[in-house]
């Protein structure tokens, strides 16, 4: 059958996707309740950065916050954002909150096929019955339902969506089958088509709780290195040389991917009575990490003499990760939390982070570059192009000669920076 094809949010998963099917396919609709987010698409502006100003500009697809304009497809798919909250507990409102929306277009014979990140079941036991109510339809009878994990890494223009195998399942043969036909016909990697729909829940959750538990490894190994005067770059270089040394480095662990999925398999598994003990111990290192190097800042300060209090100290970066303008969950905050909490008060820059958004979610007045000099200490927290291609003005201008250099990724050369105290985790 021809599919009119619905996807339902428009963030870093959803556009990608949404201009893909576009390309293939005559009727795709992408729709936001965000009708900001809707405008700017429409006028070719991106500010995920994830999709190229003219593919906006040509493409077929069309941008919408109506709900009526939904009515008319036979094929949803939802990628909305599964967050935690306050007590890192699954927040499932942006994904109920989507279901009643679709709910309230679905017709009978209608596909719904869900992408955000969920614990074994939520498709089924939650999305499922929430369509039903909306719609007035039966699950299972008048509506079917799929699932296909998202897999976009943000900033990444090298894995692009057609270039990565896609997991489908649907909840029976027919639909799985609608399924593959709708994403094998963008995805060249090809499809792996998983006996479930829970198995499919399952690999997504578990494909970001084995990356947390490999960073966490790394971050642990660079607190003992620290303590042992070991450069951990070093040692995991040397180690690397073996043929099946994993690739891990340490650093600090945000964004809505790797540091919030694994709350989603530990509170599943709590519901059966387990207590998930190695991937929350991951966890706990990771979500420390921030405070540790703001320890060792500090530590670092106090040992050329200089009290912390009165140290200029300079961030740089404030995004999750190095080259997309998303704040979400980042953990540059917590170096921030911790030093403040000290009496340090931290300069803070970001090239690409949002200002009024910086302030809205974490109270931070971003400064300019200009305003950060002669530093006592300067944190590379994100190691952004625009700081690395401009290394002279944005790291060795800001900083004293003899200052302390803090290269969180271990980015930079130690021996580029000989003139100076030069950390790294």
């Amino acid at each position: 059958m021809t599919e009119k094809i619905a996807i339902i949010g428009l963030g870093y998963v959803g556009l990608p996707l949404a201009l893909a099917l576009a390309e293939k396919f005559d009727d795709v609709l992408g729709f936001d309740i965000n009708e900001a987010r809707i405008k700017a698409l429409q006028s070719g502006e991106d500010e995920t950065n994830e999709a190229d100003p003219a593919q906006l500009k040509s493409t077929g697809l069309k941008f919408t916050a109506d709900l009526e304009d939904l009515k008319e497809s036979t094929f949803y798919i939802v990628s909305v954002p599964t967050p935690i909250d306050e007590n890192k507990q699954p927040d499932l409102s942006p994904l109920l909150a989507a279901s009643k929306t679709v709910g309230s277009a679905l017709k009978k014979g209608d596909v719904v096929v869900f992408e955000s990140t969920v614990y074994p079941g939520v498709t089924e036991d939650v999305c499922g019955p929430a369509l039903a109510a909306a719609s007035n339809l039966k699950q299972s009878e008048d509506f079917k339902l799929g699932y296909s994990p998202e897999r976009i890494n943000p900033g990444d223009k090298e894995h692009t969506i057609e270039k990565i195998i896609k997991v489908v399942s649907g909840e029976d043969k027919e639909t799985l089958e609608r399924v593959s036909h709708v994403y094998g016909a963008v995805i060249d990697a090809g499809l792996h088509k998983a006996p479930s729909i829970k198995v499919a829940e399952s690999a997504k959750v578990i494909e970001n709780i084995q990356r947390d538990l490999n960073i966490a490894l790394m971050n642990e190994l660079s607190i003992i290195f620290d303590r042992l005067d070991i450069r951990t770059k070093d040692v995991l270089e040397a180690a690397g040389t073996k043929w099946n040394f994993l690739p891990f480095t340490p650093g600090l662990v945000g964004g809505h991917c790797i540091g919030v999925d694994p709350y989603y398999l530990t509170t599943c598994a709590a519901k059966t009575g387990y207590h998930a003990e190695v991937i929350l111990a991951g966890r706990r290192i990771n979500d420390g990490m921030g405070a540790f190097v703001a320890n060792k800042v500090e530590k670092l300060l106090t040992a050329q003499g200089i009290l912390p209090q009165k140290a200029k100290v300079g961030i740089l970066g404030l995004t999750f990760k190095e080259n997309v303008p998303d704040l979400r969950n980042s953990k540059v905050p917590d170096i921030l939390d911790a030093l403040q909490k000290d009496g340090v008060r931290p300069l803070i820059h970001d090239p690409l982070a949002d200002k009024d958004e910086a302030m809205a979610e974490y109270g931070v007045s971003l400064n300019e570059l200009e305003e950060m000099s002669d530093l006592d200490v300067v944190i590379l927290a994100v190691p952004h192009k625009a700081y690395l291609e401009r290394e002279e003005g944005t790291i060795r201008g800001l900083v004293k000669k003899g200052g302390i250099v803090i290269d969180v990724k271990s980015i930079l050369s130690p021996e580029e920076y000989k003139d100076y105290l030069y950390w790294s985790l």
